[in-house]
């Protein structure tokens, strides 16, 4: 009993029970630290508005940022520091599926863990709710369209060399041989190497129609920058699952002709629920603030899934957000996204790169 025995000892703080501690994950460093500041602009953003609005479950939303830029294992202490410390309520990971699957290990059974980032699909760890695009709604339609409307045969695949482009891979082979396509050439090219010229010169040898593009922030700036250097941008059509507005501003408008891309969100998406949102981010941030795509608009929609998950659930208790979770709808930036079966239900854009914009061509 240490403060009868010791009564000028100072007493450990009291937490703050009216706050709901968020520790947000994201990667403000590294290859993918190019969609720091606006992700935790978007994060900023929808936790002044929930909590204008009272809170979650009238608790004030308090966020701390934990970089994942670093090695895994550093941040992997840092998760384990948080369990052990009592250093947050929930745990929101915008970063890396290589990162997801180190902390989950950590997080599991202990705190709610939400992942808006693309993904490939397949999460199933009790208590940890990803709710990003996957494969089958966001690559396939892509290829089927590129397949149709461009006589697209002849595929080559790279990516960045860890679990997201390898499980994608695996699917996206799958869809394009449903088209009568085939794969003519692949590579995984190691996070941060910046050094593409062996990849782009086999590209050239092999010919493809399509370069599928699955390299991650700063990677997928310098692998494209090159392609167009190489004059190829103007013969061979990409498909990117990973480049958002931040990206393509990073490639620069003249190194961008046949680039396509399919998300769940882009900035140019003219609907009510997008329009509310951007121009609160412009509100709040200024005109000159980082776009806000793909990748920044999760970490916003992430407040808002787990808002609507409290309230469904009444209660923060694990076991029943897992069991609310089954089947629900939430909305952010993009509108009314479902969740049926742990699966986000969603609708998928494709668009075509314009300048530093995309334009819309279809909706999935």
């Amino acid at each position: 009993m240490p403060g009868a025995l010791f009564p000028n000892l100072p007493k450990a703080p009291q937490r703050d029970k009216s706050k709901l501690r968020v520790a947000h994950f994201v990667t403000m460093t590294g290859t993918a630290g190019i969609w720091g500041p606006s992700s935790v602009n978007c994060a900023v953003l929808a936790a002044h508005q929930i909590n204008a609005r009272g809170g979650i479950l009238g608790r004030e939303v308090e966020l701390t940022i934990v970089d994942t830029g670093a090695a895994i294992e550093d941040v992997t202490r840092d998760a384990e520091d948080i369990v052990e410390f009592d250093g947050a309520d929930v745990i929101v990971g915008n970063h890396i599926s290589a990162v997801r699957m180190s902390l989950r290990g950590t997080f599991a059974g202990h705190l709610p863990y939400i992942y808006p980032s693309i993904y490939e699909g397949g999460e199933r760890t009790p208590g940890l709710f990803a709710i990003g695009e996957t494969p089958p709604r966001q690559a396939r339609p892509a290829i089927a369209w590129l397949a149709e409307r461009k006589r697209a045969q002849r595929w080559y695949l790279i990516g960045s060399d860890y679990v997201w482009p390898w499980l994608s891979h695996r699917e996206v082979k799958s869809y394009i041989a449903e088209t009568g396509g085939r794969v003519v050439g692949e590579d995984f090219v190691p996070l941060g190497g910046d050094d593409h010229h062996r990849y782009v010169e086999r590209i050239q040898a092999l010919q493809p129609d399509v370069v599928f593009i699955s390299l991650i922030g700063l990677d997928g700036i310098l692998f494209n920058r090159l392609f167009a250097e190489y004059g190829l941008s103007e013969k061979v059509l990409r498909l990117a699952n990973c480049i958002d507005e931040t990206v393509l501003l990073g490639i620069g408008a003249e190194n961008t002709a046949n680039l396509f891309a399919a998300f769940g969100y882009f900035a140019s998406v003219r609907t009510m629920h997008n329009e509310a949102f951007l121009t609160a981010y412009q509100k709040a941030f200024g005109n000159c603030a980082p776009v806000p795509g793909a990748v920044a608009q999760a970490n916003y929609e992430a407040l808002y899934f787990l808002e609507a998950l409290a309230r469904r659930s009444e209660t923060l208790h694990l076991p029943s957000l897992t069991s609310s979770a089954s089947s629900m709808v939430y909305r952010g930036g993009r509108g009314p996204v479902g969740l049926r079966h742990r699966r986000a239900e969603m609708p998928i854009y494709f668009a075509e790169a314009d300048g530093f914009d995309f334009k819309l061509l279809e909706k999935f």
